[in-house]
């Protein structure tokens, strides 16, 4: 993705060869090989080679590098023995730290924000996805836009009724990138009100919307391709999926509905992406139900929970919107851990287990799912003509009959379905 704004200074090469630095800082409920594994495959989805990864503890953060001076000795010591061109460190450094750690390593250091700013930037599709990466990425560089590369240094001359020593090159920049981000979110707003009007067609047509939700790799897009035999990019990769998928699928009982495959949510997402896509994840928002797939087979599984859960609050997911969660990834337990697992899944109602790879638990998904969007629905008698075989194929489709039986030329049937069906079956037959 490019921004205009210094890209040779502020981006690294595909194919370079990275040690991946985790600071893990006082009591941490992250298990720290995870930790690093996650960083590792974040940095390979966009093609860097990671040779090194290295966990440091911390007792304090320091103002300039982060780490401790040992540390940073140390680090640099295994970049210069083998050569590496990147360092990518798992957490948030501050414009100054980097600067400091770029000098001291002597190579290019990039931190959490900016790896998945990179990622994204790489995924997005659409051209909404592509606007809002763009937008979230120019509000991170405007905040980086203190290093002192030579062109930053640079006056231009005053011009017209401006007079005095001139503009600096950072602050023509700064005030390019404030300009293109203002542009940027008119686009966006305009974006945001016309799928506001999809959205609203789709709630008139009354079609109830399942929105797909987790972690990144936990199995969503899987799973989604399953439920609907779409062929959405499924790959044991970070941010497979990043623009948002709808597809319209069947339920027992259910005309029609429309299921939603989202972004991957992950740990610390930079509040730039939180911001910049929260007209992405509209559908999340305005969601009949929620399904939260998470793998159970990851050692931070539950970390990841609390991480989801931290973004859907964050975007304004009500706490009322009904939800349930997916144990996905049961093929990849030991018969043990399987065993508890699926003991703990029979003691609540809020859960299923299930594995998207082998199709098991996916039926007892889809009946659960539909018993929760008719869990509204009444019972009707209803009347037709023994003939009218267009009105008992309207009935199976739109609801779940129950019972049927003729009597004196005239079919019974006993259905259940949302009122609102019932109102417009009433409205068909005049």
């Amino acid at each position: 993705m490019s921004t205009g704004f210094d890209r040779d200074a502020d981006e690294f090469a595909r194919g370079a060869r990275a040690i991946v630095v985790y600071p893990e800082m006082g009591a941490s409920s992250r298990d720290a090989d995870a930790r690093l594994e996650e960083t590792a495959g974040l940095a390979a989805a966009i093609g860097v080679e990671v040779r090194e990864k290295l966990a440091v503890k911390l007792r304090q953060p320091k103002p300039g590098t982060l780490i401790g001076s040992g540390q940073v000795e140390a680090i640099a010591e295994t970049v210069r023995d083998q050569e590496l061109q990147l360092a990518v460190f798992d957490a948030a450094l501050t414009p100054v730290q980097q600067r400091n750690l770029e000098t001291a390593l002597k190579c290019k250091v990039i931190d959490r924000t900016g790896l998945i700013l990179e990622i994204f930037g790489e995924r997005a599709r659409t051209a909404e996805g592509r606007l809002q990466v763009e937008l979230a990425h120019l509000d991170y560089q405007a905040g980086r836009l203190v290093r002192s590369w030579t062109h930053l240094e640079r006056q231009r001359g005053g011009f017209g009724f401006l007079g005095g020593p001139g503009e600096t090159q950072i602050e023509a920049d700064r005030r390019l990138i404030r300009d293109r981000m203002a542009r940027l979110k008119k686009e966006l707003d305009q974006v945001s009100r016309t799928r506001t009007l999809h959205r609203d067609r789709r709630q008139r047509a009354p079609w109830p919307v399942i929105a797909l939700v987790g972690y990144t790799n936990a199995g969503k897009s899987t799973l989604f391709n399953r439920l609907t035999g779409a062929d959405v990019m499924a790959e044991n990769l970070l941010f497979a999926t990043l623009d948002p998928t709808l597809r319209q699928i069947s339920l027992p009982g259910i005309d029609k509905a429309i299921l939603s495959d989202t972004v991957g949510f992950v740990s610390e997402l930079p509040t730039q992406l939180v911001a910049a896509f929260k007209a992405t994840l509209e559908e999340v928002v305005s969601a009949d139900l929620l399904i939260h797939v998470r793998d159970v087979a990851h050692p931070d599984s539950e970390a990841q929970r609390a991480d989801v859960e931290k973004v859907l609050s964050e975007i304004g997911v009500a706490e009322a919107t009904p939800r349930f969660e997916a144990w996905n990834k049961l093929d990849l337990l030991d018969e043990e851990r399987r065993a508890q697992l699926l003991e703990d899944a029979g003691k609540r109602e809020d859960v299923m287990p299930l594995s998207s790879l082998t199709g098991e638990g996916v039926d007892a998904l889809i009946a659960t799912v539909a018993t929760r969007l008719t869990a509204g629905h009444r019972r009707f008698w209803i009347t037709l003509a023994s003939g009218d075989g267009a009105g008992a194929a309207w009935l199976h489709q739109h609801g779940e009959v129950v019972e049927q039986r003729i009597e004196d030329d005239q079919a019974l049937y006993e259905v259940r379905m949302a009122p609102g069906d019932y109102e417009r079956f009433l409205t068909r037959q005049g």
